[in-house]
Parts: structure tokens; sequence; C-alpha cells
């Protein structure tokens, strides 16, 4: 049985570049405006209820055990060992988290795991 390597399509590529910026912009958006701000931090720490201190509450629950990290390591094996697009869009949405939010280690071996995936044998020539 011939094995076809991963390929990405124009339209793949180009939903991983939306994807690829949103989730780092978001992150971005989280670490920069809600996590570090200190007149955010404050406020929120003193009781403020509102998306945003919402949104720091999750973010610092998830980095503290490494939950980015850990997932995105753990669908980049699975994408290793079994490349589909849907496995990629959810390792690069779970590493550019974990990239962002504090969870470097994890999510960098995962973001290497998941250019593995595109490591296959070229196909023979005739």
């Amino acid at each position: 049985m011939k094995k076809t390597p991963f390929r990405l399509t124009p339209y793949q590529v180009q939903w991983l570049l939306i994807v690829g910026f949103v989730t780092i912009g978001y992150a971005l958006y989280v670490r920069y405006l809600a996590i570090e701000f200190s007149t955010v931090a404050l406020a929120c720490d003193a009781g403020l209820q509102t998306t945003i201190c919402k949104a720091r509450l999750v973010a610092t629950g998830l980095f503290k055990n490494s939950v980015f990290g850990g997932t995105a390591l753990v669908i980049a094996i699975l994408h290793v060992m079994r490349p589909s697009i849907v496995l990629l869009t959810g390792g690069l949405i779970a590493a550019g988290l974990g990239i962002v939010l504090y969870n470097i280690v994890l999510s960098g071996l995962a973001i290497g795991l998941l250019i593995l995936g595109f490591a296959r044998p070229a196909p023979a020539t005739a």
C-alpha cells in the first residue's frame, strides 16, 4: 500500500493563516491587556466581574496547570501518527496560545512535532 504524503491545499494554508493570526492576536490581547496590565489586574483581583476578568481567570488557571502546552503536545503526537487538517488546526491553536501564554516548553515541542508531521518519504518516481 502506497502512502501519499500529507500536503496542504492553498485553501487549507489560507485557513491556517487566518486561524493562526486570530489565535496569536487573542493570546496577545489577553496577555498584555488582561494579565500584565496592572490596572485591569488590580480591578479583577478586587472582584470586578467583567468578561476580561473572566478571560484572565481562565487563562491564568489554564497556564498554571500547563493545559495549553499539554493539549498542544497530545494533538501534535496524534498529528505525527495520522496527519490531518483538523489535528493541525487544533495543534496550531493550542500551541499558539501556549507560546504566548507562558507554556513555552511544551508548546515549542508541539510546534516541532507539527512540522515533523509533514516529513514523509518522497513518492517514488517512475
